[in-house]
């Protein structure tokens, strides 16, 4: 059954090389239950360490069952020691955040992709543990660890056992019930190595091998050997389980590993949950004023420009132009009749005015229009009516007011119908204006708008207009509109070329439009990249926290890997607790981050707008960073060699 031929180990220490086992040749057959002994620093540990596939020999030959040890790599020594090999440590190696029935299926995990609790249960019914099943190992005595630890053994149905000081650790009473377990196991056909130093123990074996000085000293039988095996007790563990299962398992062992050690869980999830919720109340807020520049820019209008008079350079100084280019409704008129692509003009005047309403009194921007401004600049009344074509020509007294105005002269009066004074002149309220905010420069709100003739001639004393609006059937027709209007104007004035360029000032408002449609993108991607640092500097915090955590679990690795644990299954453990960690974390700050968004919105009065998208987004970003911030622990913690890891202190 084990074959070593020649077997060499040596360790390195500083300048010196120690020899830890010398031409170790031996030869160990199905149902034999060997004592291998010795004195300290003799070798039988690392002898031990080697037939059971924990450490590899520097030369020699090791083959178990015909098969070349050396040829097979560390994930097919994890499947052969899962399949053929049971261990009993001196020190138990139980894992005290699972119950003894956990601990004694734990092995299950990996052979059948999940743990089997009754299977578990009842290999510690046939060690006598029947009664102490859901314990944590902090609450049995050393003998009964040690059973959790053989049954640990048995679950997998192995054909060796490998016992390293199992009763090292134990009084007189539990060392006697472990070795009467043990040959119990080989009257069964288990094949049995023990490693003790007392004499008293090794004798119990049916042969016993001495070392000293990395060799073997004395091999000398003491009974006879069984040769066959009894059936076993319990069914042979040869059912998978699946994928699902198996991560499952995972995910379910992540957690308790996390609620073991809740202080450092908590710290480690403190950056993720931070960097959430600074993207979603980064993002929030970053929305809320992109739906505040877009109501703006609908304000604005669409496919707008706008007509100004501009000055002229006389003799070098810049001069008004005086009447002959002042703008008029006739001008507004003529553009629409002679310019095919555009689909309406409206002229406007401005003006301040001091409107009272009873006892009330407020200052604010006037406005002469006609009823084209409403569709022009989106200002169709939320309340009432904007004035008609009819009314501006008879130069009606009628007032459409914004809601700044409306809230200063009537609070929660509805305005509609109501008389104020306008520089005097009695007004009637017939509409409000849709609420377009404050800007850079001004209270949009804070504003009247009156029929144009009616501010021309019976309010300002004006004869021109200050601005026409020129709306425009198609975008793609704009800059060929604002070149027409141009020549149009300069034609109608007849203004010389050298002052077209200053007689008259064309804003194109697409452009303003997508100057400020720029701006809050550019505002929300800063917005969004303080908080991705934030969430960096978190998953930085992630990776710190499972370094340590791979660090102190190092034995544990060294365990999982010793009942068959792959490289890819410890890579997995790790990696979902990591993620675990980030999900969880990125969960609570995505609530966080709505609450912060709220008090914004409710106390500070900021525009804010949680999306499903950017909750969506913080939360894959989270699981994301927790996952590649995983991946270097994880993957340290997977390359760790099974015996390294089981001695480290």
């Amino acid at each position: 059954m084990l074959e070593l031929h020649n077997i060499e180990k040596k360790y390195q220490m500083g300048d010196q090389t120690v020899y830890a086992l010398r031409g170790v040749s031996l030869q160990i057959k199905t149902g034999e239950f060997v004592a291998i002994m010795g004195p300290s620093g003799s070798g039988k540990s690392t002898l031990m360490h080697i037939l059971g596939l924990l450490d590899s020999p520097d030369g020699g030959s090791y083959r178990l069952d015909g098969r070349e040890v050396a040829t097979l790599s560390e994930d097919d020594l994890a499947v052969l020691r899962r399949d053929t090999i049971g261990f009993i440590f001196q020190q138990f190696n139980l894992l005290p955040r699972m119950s003894a029935v956990e601990n004694a299926a734990l092995p299950l995990l990996y052979s059948r992709q999940r743990i089997d609790l009754a299977r578990g249960r009842a290999v510690l019914e046939r060690v006598g543990l029947g009664s102490r099943m859901e314990h944590r190992p902090n609450e049995l005595s050393g003998g009964q660890q040690q059973r959790v630890a053989i049954a640990r053994a048995l679950v997998n149905n192995p054909r060796i056992i490998f016992a390293d000081e199992p009763t090292g650790n134990l009084d007189s009473v539990s060392e006697k019930e472990i070795m009467d377990a043990l040959k119990t196991l080989n009257a069964q056909g288990i094949t049995v190595i023990l490693v003790t130093h007392e004499d008293e123990i090794g004798r119990q074996a049916k042969r016993l091998i001495r070392m000293r000085d990395g060799g073997i000293q004395s091999d000398e039988p003491l009974a006879a050997a069984h040769a066959t095996r009894v059936e076993a007790e319990i069914p042979a563990a040869t059912a998978h389980g699946n994928s699902v299962g198996k991560y499952w398992q995972y995910f379910v062992q992540g957690l308790k590993t996390l609620t073991a050690n809740k202080v450092r869980t908590g710290l480690s999830m403190l950056g993720i949950l931070i960097g959430v919720a600074a993207v979603v109340a980064m993002m929030a807020l970053g929305q809320g004023a992109q739906q505040a520049i877009e109501k703006q820019l609908a304000g604005l209008g669409s496919n707008l420009l706008v007509l100004r008079t501009g000055a002229s350079r006389v003799g070098g100084v810049t001069q008004d132009t005086g009447a002959g280019t002042r703008l008029t409704i006739e001008d507004a008129n003529f553009i629409r009749d002679r310019i095919a692509t555009v689909k309406q003009t409206a002229p406007a005047v401005n003006g301040r005015g001091q409107v009272a309403y009873l006892n009330k009194n407020w200052s604010t921007q006037l406005l002469g229009a006609v009823s084209q401004y409403a569709k022009v600049r989106a200002a169709t009344p939320e309340l009432g009516r904007f004035f008609t074509d009819e009314e501006n020509q008879r130069r009606a007294l009628v007032a459409v007011v914004g809601q700044t105005v409306a809230r200063e002269l009537f609070g929660a009066q509805n305005p509609i119908g109501e008389m104020i004074k306008i520089n005097k002149v009695n007004f009637q309220v017939i509409g409000i204006l849709p609420e377009k905010g404050a800007n850079a420069f001004r209270d949009q709100d804070d504003m009247i708008v009156i029929p144009v003739n009616t501010a021309m001639h019976r309010l300002l004393g004006k004869d021109y207009v200050d601005y026409i609006d020129i709306e425009v059937t198609d975008a793609g027709a704009i800059e060929a509109t604002q070149k027409s209007v141009r020549e149009l104007m300069m034609s109608r004035h007849k203004v010389p070329l050298s002052q077209g360029d200053e007689a008259f000032q064309i804003r194109n408002m697409a452009d303003v439009q997508s100057a400020l449609a720029e701006s809050g993108k550019t505002m929300g991607a800063l917005l969004a990249s303080i908080a991705a640092i934030s969430l960096l500097v978190g998953g930085i915090g992630i990776m710190n926290i499972m370094l340590v955590s791979v660090t102190e679990r190092t034995r544990e690795i060294g365990l999982r890997k010793a009942i068959g644990a792959r490289r890819g299954d410890i890579l997995f453990q790790f990696l979902v607790e990591s993620v675990v960690v980030s999900v969880v974390g990125g969960l609570i700050g995505i609530a966080l981050g709505a609450g912060i968004t709220l008090l914004l919105a409710n106390v500070a009065g900021w525009t804010t707008s949680i999306s499903l998208s950017s909750v969506l987004l913080a939360f894959i970003f989270s699981a994301s960073i927790g996952m590649i911030f995983g991946i270097y622990p994880a993957t340290k913690a997977s390359r760790l060699h099974p015996i390294v890891a089981l001695r480290y202190e």
